[in-house]
């Protein structure tokens, strides 16, 4: 099949597709017994992502089932949603649910634990009438055999149900680790006020419940360093050797910087195969940093990330810059995936992952936010404020400190700050878990 003929896994759902590419499976049927039909639709669902939607019916009972699960991978971290629920039109957000999903309403101490029900795109206001569905399924029966805690689920579904007045503010927590999950800003691209996204670093036992395990490598020799180290420990280190060595790790190094590697990959937008090339190379006064770009044939996605090469500053640092004039849109930045920016002009902030990390300029920097928000779940339209702004002041802070920008030493309206990171921030980065001495000893 030619270039021109390759289509994307994932297609726009559109109501003029003329062969919408549906795959039936003939499957059991959980109701009755007998043989149902499964439908399968990849296609993506604007302003989200890629998903999966899944159709079950069965002939003989009539019995139907549909479900939606995430087309892509997991996301690198887990993430948890707190929203504060005020006013009507917080039950109207919309929320997406993975089968990863937990729920929990602290007022209430009520809580629907994760894998017990299917991914689902649905409201605030749907989350609690699904609960209130399920603890009214069988509730004629209880009221029969076991009429006292028929009484205690009854008074329940009202207290559920008051949820829905929204009389008094209540609290809707959202945790899952697959980070397949999302609640809709309607105050978008203003900062949310009354919800509240946390991404955390995943246990070991919560990769292992999503099929993630880590693979055993051997002592890794990349660098001259640990190489001379490693034959010093079995004592066959000598300066001949040590010579021949450095020389090989030289030869070693500047190999790898000066070469483009390539792997296969798959596409982040349409999950098509594609090639993703990979650079490693230094910024001078800066530190090494690698360079990745991904290009898919089939749907023409294209994405370039910057990773930092590098360890992990002692402080975090923030930039706070006053935009005067319009050479100012030219100065040249690399963001790690871990730095912020905000425009307090624009009461407008945007988290370090969302943009990830990019070597662009303030105007790149602006323009990547702008197509962001307008392919933001539950955001339609433009973004006129951002797009049309000109001369403002923003602020970067990266507690990783692995940002750079390249100042003109005649540049006004710059401060930079150097600050210790709470223990949150570093908790977030991994580095409460990180360590350093004595690793080989078990505990």
């Amino acid at each position: 099949m030619s270039t021109s003929e390759t289509k994307p896994m994932f297609r726009d759902l559109a109501g003029d597709d003329p062969e919408p590419e549906v795959t039936e499976i003939e499957s059991f049927c959980m109701n009755c017994h007998a043989n149902g039909m499964t439908r399968l639709l990849l296609t993506r669902i604007p302003y989200y992502k890629n998903v999966v939607i899944m159709s079950f019916s069965c002939e003989a009972c009539g019995y139907e089932n549909n479900e939606i699960q995430p087309g892509g991978a997991f996301a690198e971290l887990g993430v948890r949603w707190k929203l504060r629920v005020e006013c009507q039109m917080d039950l109207n957000r919309q929320v997406v649910k993975s089968d990863y999903t937990g729920v929990r309403i602290p007022e209430l101490d009520f809580e629907i634990p994760a894998q017990s029900q299917k991914g689902e795109v649905t409201t605030v206001e749907g989350i609690i009438a699904r609960a209130i569905s399920g603890l009214q399924q069988d509730q004629e029966t209880r009221r029969k055999e076991h009429p006292e805690d028929a009484a205690t689920i009854d008074a329940f579904i009202t207290r559920l149900q008051d949820l829905k007045t929204v009389n008094t503010p209540w609290t809707l927590e959202l945790e899952d680790i697959s980070g397949n999950c999302f609640v809709e800003n309607p105050e978008a691209p203003a900062k949310d006020p009354r919800c509240d996204r946390t991404d955390f670093t995943r246990s070991k036992e919560q990769n292992h419940t999503l099929g993630i395990f880590e693979q055993e490598e051997p002592t890794p020799i990349e660098s001259p360093d640990s190489l001379l180290e490693l034959l010093e420990i079995h004592g066959i280190t000598n300066g001949l050797a040590q010579s021949k060595i450095e020389a090989e790790a030289d030869f070693y190094e500047k190999m790898v910087s000066e070469e483009v590697m390539q792997f296969k990959t798959n596409c982040p937008d349409c999950n098509a195969p594609a090639e993703t090339n990979m650079k490693l190379t230094s910024i001078p006064h800066f530190k090494q940093v690698v360079i990745m770009a991904t290009v898919c044939d089939a749907c023409g996605h294209r994405t370039n990330e910057v990773k930092s090469g590098g360890g992990i500053e002692d402080k975090g640092v923030k930039y706070e810059v006053r935009i005067a004039s319009r050479d100012d849109f030219s100065r040249d930045i690399l963001k790690s995936e871990t730095c912020s920016m905000s425009i307090p002009e624009l009461d407008f902030e945007v988290g370090g992952r969302a943009l990830g990390g990019r070597f662009s300029t303030p105007e790149g920097l602006l323009q990547a936010a702008v197509q962001q928000l307008r392919e933001a779940p539950g955001l339609m339209g433009d973004a006129p404020g951002l797009a049309q702004a000109k001369l403002s002041g923003y602020t970067l802070d990266d507690n990783l400190n692995q940002f750079f920008k390249r100042f003109s030493v005649h540049m006004s309206g710059l401060k930079v700050t150097h600050y210790e990171r709470s223990y949150e921030q570093n908790d977030e980065l991994g580095l409460n878990d990180m360590k350093t001495e004595g690793y080989d000893v078990e505990t």
